[in-house]
């Protein structure tokens, strides 16, 4: 049986009822950002924001069949106020800021990637700060009942799951492709990771209703 709030998520999923004007903004603010990637050439920053956003994808995925396997709750939800759930765990939202996270964070790495901060590698240094401070960002939004947690493993007293698996994996991805060395290694790696995605969402959600 579904907890409460795996209900309430349940209750708004795809409900196109839900849609505020805000959402359009939004989608412009998103393209501008990736546009002025575009004009000046910095396409590390551009494909590393869309592999950022990729991986999110694939994790909300997961976190969907976890919810149609357990039919409890998944690891995280989503059901707040929003302008559209997407899945149960992604609401409209928090997907347009992961399109453009990747970007920003990028924007901190040094230059050459071999240089240190105190001593670590600084795409490193960069990836765990940076998957610190959403875990953060999770815990604040899980304390005002924004963002809902409702296992053991995956919870304020034990965030460490959250760090390895739903950040960490993000920022080393993300710079992973931007320190790549050509355009079409970029393009082919973000392409495959969003190959995968798109699979995924025509598979579980589109044919077998899973997610």
């Amino acid at each position: 049986m579904p907890t409460p709030s795996a209900q309430a998520a349940l209750d708004i999923l795809r409900d196109s009822s839900q849609f505020q004007w805000y959402v359009i903004p939004l989608l412009a603010i998103t393209m501008y950002i990736y546009a002025l990637e575009a004009e000046n050439n910095n396409w590390n920053g551009f494909f590393a924001g869309l592999a950022f956003w990729g991986m999110d994808w694939f994790n909300e995925i997961w976190n969907g069949l976890v919810f149609h396997f357990t039919q409890y709750a998944p690891v995280w939800g989503a059901p707040g106020q929003t302008a559209f759930l997407i899945l149960i765990g992604l609401n409209i939202e928090i997907c347009f800021m992961f399109a453009i996270a990747g970007i920003g964070w990028s924007k901190l790495l040094l230059k050459d990637k071999h240089a240190r901060i105190l001593g670590i590698p600084n795409r490193w240094f960069i990836a765990v700060i940076g998957s610190l401070f959403c875990v953060a960002v999770e815990m604040g939004l899980n304390f005002i009942g924004a963002l809902t947690w409702n296992y053991s493993w995956w919870c304020i007293s034990a965030p460490w799951l959250i760090f390895l698996v739903g950040y960490l994996p993000f920022f080393l991805v993300a710079f992973w492709v931007y320190d790549m060395d050509s355009i079409k290694k970029k393009a082919i790696t973000v392409t495959s990771i969003f190959t995968v995605d798109i699979l995924c969402l025509i598979t579980f959600g589109g044919i077998l209703g899973w997610i």
